[in-house]
């Protein structure tokens, strides 16, 4: 996962998967524009192994992550973002700076296919586990990246066990995914969510706090 080579920056001029627009518009009288980007929605799972009392999240590169750090250490990177040409990065930060924990998750690009059907089908991909639409509990739907993109997600919470599970999970080679599947036992799951070494994203600690909320105070006393 950490092994990240022949790294380089360029524009990108048309993507799959986000699109640049610049919204000018008046409020209160007064003349403003926004830059902002359309991206597609997504779901979310939470997933729980009743089995060993443990929840299932994913890990994985992100490159944005990555860059950002790169920035941080290097900020002349990004300083000719206007030409065509970017600084090659002679000496890159160690790939580990770019590894995220996440829930396992999926963007909303088949319209032929339910919210909860993404997210059986992501569960299985990058985890491994098979799950139904029954299994599934819609949790809430929120928008992420409101300053940027506005997208929706939908977050859902499911439990498993170790006999749901019929491969190791992983997500689609074919597509570039590499993920790794981690075990949070629930008794660390609260120290794992504020623990800042552990770079992780907010729907982790939202939907731990949400657990220990909503689900643990049903648990069967040990």
């Amino acid at each position: 996962m950490e092994a990240i080579e022949e790294l380089a920056v360029q524009p990108c001029t048309s993507s799959l998967y986000l699109r640049p627009f610049r919204l000018s518009y008046r409020q209160n009288g007064t003349k403003k524009f926004w830059d902002f980007m359309r991206t597609h929605d997504s779901v979310s799972i939470l997933i729980f192994n009743t089995s060993r009392q443990c929840f299932v999240v994913v890990k994985q590169f992100r490159p944005a992550v990555y860059m950002c750090e790169v920035e941080r250490h290097h900020p002349q990177v990004f300083q000719n973002q206007d030409k065509e040409s970017f600084p090659s990065l002679e000496n890159p930060l160690p790939a580990v700076v770019g590894v995220t924990y996440e829930l396992c998750a999926g963007i909303v690009d088949k319209p032929g296919l339910s919210l909860e059907e993404i997210a059986c089908e992501e569960v299985l991909e990058e985890c491994g586990y098979r799950v139904s639409i029954a299994d599934l509990r819609r949790i809430t739907s929120y928008r992420s990246g409101v300053g940027v993109t506005g997208s929706r997600q939908t977050l859902f919470y499911a439990e498993v066990n170790d006999q749901m599970r019929t491969s190791g999970g992983g997500g689609q080679p074919e597509e570039g995914e590499l993920i790794e599947v981690v075990e949070i036992p629930l008794g660390e799951s609260m120290k794992f969510a504020y623990d800042e070494t552990f770079p992780k994203t907010m729907g982790v600690i939202f939907s731990f706090m949400w657990f220990h909320n909503n689900i643990a105070p049903k648990l069967p006393k040990k």
